[in-house]
């Protein structure tokens, strides 16, 4: 075989459907968020604004977090030197997982290099620990989910977005007394929406079945301490395996499950994704940890972020743009066109030192190709106004079209 003939032909469709991805080098400025400097290819030095980031509330530069980041550091060294199990478990791990288990309301918690690999490691182990395990997961479901059913090798169903007659359908189809489990998101990234999470809680119920749901781009964000849309909709002790990540809202790296100490200690025991992987380093988890504690507290970013992603969609529908808008913070511009959503990534960055990375496919359909804001807390006025500008100015060189009747 011509191997490198093969990668030719692999990156050539890539570049011909128009989503080869392009990698932005970006440096970030602490204490200037969500200001960055990009270096382009020539290696000139460009001042942007980024707009598509997922340190949704600014904590990655958080003066709190990054103090206790450089004291973990001072005390503990640069890496945790092992696996948990194999000396990799300092009290800088038990005291983040503390702090997850008390957001949640949960007995215990347990922490994973990535939300990916709390997702997948889990997922694929549920079925090993409840034998003829049916999983029924929603059609949108996150890559991580969508792999770690896969891999468990188990029984699944798979239900139309967000459609609880569809998934009572599935279920009632199966036999009564096999365990079944329903694997949902709280809030779906590419669109926004947010899942019908109590329907799907008391059909659970109905038919005794766990619930797993993945608040990845929720947590922080929503609930009156930040726990996510199964807090702020009073469901959480309802919900058997919360999954989320400390990568966005908390600004630092990681990702967790969260349950009865029962369920953490036997995911802990039989994961492999867990076992055999090295934890997270002493710093990173002392950052995450007080991270977690100031935004359980910080009512005043929540209602910020929230402010600027109405403001932001609101501009945007007043000059036609088809905006959705499902009352989250994650606020997409379909485009439609994966030539057309490059073409405009690339002339905010160059033109206006707007950074948005085009959506393509496979992260969402053909066809439905977007721009995906994501407003923070010190996404203000003014940088809202720089954007909904150029944005104005670039629409119709790129001959998009607008609603009837806008400006």
């Amino acid at each position: 075989m011509h191997f490198d003939n093969a990668l030719d032909a692999a990156l050539n469709r890539l570049h011909d459907e128009g989503r080869y991805r392009t990698f932005i080098d970006i440096e970030r400025h602490q204490g200037h968020f969500p200001r960055a400097t990009r270096r382009r290819p020539d290696g000139s030095l460009q001042e942007i604004t980024v707009w598509c980031g997922n340190d949704y509330l600014g904590m990655g530069q958080h003066p709190q977090v990054l103090a206790a980041m450089k004291d973990a550091l001072d005390a503990a060294g640069a890496g945790s030197g092992g696996t948990r199990n194999i000396s990799g478990t300092t009290l800088h791990h038990r005291a983040l997982e503390q702090e997850l288990a008390d957001l949640h309301g949960k007995e215990a918690a347990l922490v994973f290099t990535s939300a990916f690999v709390a997702n997948d490691a889990t997922l694929s182990t549920l079925p090993k620990l409840f034998p003829g395990l049916i999983i029924y997961s929603d059609a949108l479901n996150h890559a991580s989910m969508i792999e770690g059913i896969r891999r468990g090798g188990g029984e699944k169903r798979i239900f139309r977005h967000n459609d609880v007659a569809h998934l009572r359908a599935l279920m009632a189809a199966d036999d009564p007394a096999a365990p079944k489990l329903i694997a949902f998101e709280s809030i779906y990234s590419m669109d926004g929406d947010i899942a019908p999470i109590r329907q799907i809680v008391e059909l659970a119920e109905e038919f005794g079945a766990l619930t797993y749901i993945d608040e990845v781009h929720a947590v922080g964000m929503y609930g009156p301490r930040g726990a996510g849309v199964a807090e702020r909709d009073g469901l959480m002790g309802r919900i058997d395996i919360i999954n989320a990540t400390l990568a966005k809202a908390f600004g630092v790296m990681g990702g967790y499950i969260a349950a009865s100490a029962k369920m953490v200690d036997a995911i802990r025991s039989y994961a492999p994704g867990f076992i055999f992987t090295t934890s997270i380093p002493p710093a990173i988890a002392a950052g995450a940890a007080e991270s977690v504690r100031i935004v359980k507290g910080a009512q005043h970013l929540r209602d910020a972020q929230q402010a600027h992603a109405k403001l932001l969609k609101m501009r945007l529908r007043a000059l036609g743009m088809p905006v959705d808008d499902h009352g989250t913070h994650i606020v997409p511009v379909h485009i439609g066109d994966p030539v057309h959503c490059k073409m405009l990534s690339d002339m905010l960055l160059d033109r206006f030192g707007i950074y948005v990375q085009p959506i393509n496919f496979p992260t969402v359909p053909r066809g439905t190709e977007r721009l995906r804001f994501t407003p923070s807390p010190q996404h203000d006025v003014r940088l809202i106004n720089e954007l909904v500008n150029a944005l104005d100015a670039l629409w119709g060189h790129c001959a998009l079209n607008r609603a009837e009747g806008a400006a």
